[in-house]
């Protein structure tokens, strides 16, 4: 495969001048796990004590997982993967996303940090709550989003980390390694494959026998 990367070391590239900057950037990889397996279990008493049943329950926390699986392939591929062209922008750029294609196992920035995280699930949950007036119903599908999230960072963390031999963790390890290491401009799931499929994003059954 290309070498599209400048460095596989697990360690970490300093990005920042002010320390403080750089700690904020990164992070241990079962930090979001702390933080957001007690929210889930907050908002999913919060449903079930504003009165949901459990089959809406059911329902809502599944199309809160199905959602962030559109919101991670869409950030990926039309934010993350957007290439600016101001000097200031191509920073941000580099920040975001562009640091970890080029130290790609750097072990520190392979999950979101909370600096970026807690912001982001502060203004996603503002605008569900906008969309779903019902609040027993936002309460079962936001815990269903954060589990999608948390399903996203962590299976991120073992593709870049763990070997696969068999199955269905080795199928979709594979699908990220060649977004990597084969062509960036595709394969933008990561927990899932289901929308470069259906977005035609996708390598091609060849492409991927070359792994």
């Amino acid at each position: 495969m290309a070498k599209n990367y400048v460095s596989n070391s697990s360690e970490s590239t300093r990005m920042f001048k002010s320390g403080l900057l750089e700690s904020l950037s990164k992070v241990h990889f079962t930090v979001p796990l702390y933080i957001y397996v007690p929210t889930v279990g907050f908002f999913i008493y919060k449903s079930f004590s504003e009165g949901i049943s459990g089959l809406t329950f059911i329902a809502y926390m599944a199309l809160g997982l199905a959602i962030w699986t559109a919101t991670e392939y869409v950030l990926h591929r039309f934010i993350f993967h957007y290439i600016p062209k101001q000097k200031w922008a191509l920073r941000l750029h580099f920040i975001f996303h562009g640091v970890h294609h080029d130290y790609p196992r750097d072990k520190m920035r392979l999950v979101m940090p909370p600096s970026a995280s807690i912001p982001l699930a502060i203004l996603f949950y503002s605008l569900f709550a906008w969309l779903i007036k019902d609040k027993a119903a936002l309460h079962a599908f936001f815990p269903g989003f954060l589990i999608g999230y948390l399903i996203y960072d962590m299976l991120h963390y073992a593709m870049h980390h763990h070997n696969f031999k068999s199955g269905l963790m080795k199928r979709v390890k594979q699908h990220h390694m060649l977004h990597h290491y084969q062509d960036a401009t595709k394969g933008f799931g990561v927990s899932t494959a289901i929308w470069d499929k259906m977005l035609r994003s996708d390598f091609n059954k060849d492409t991927h026998n070359l792994v």
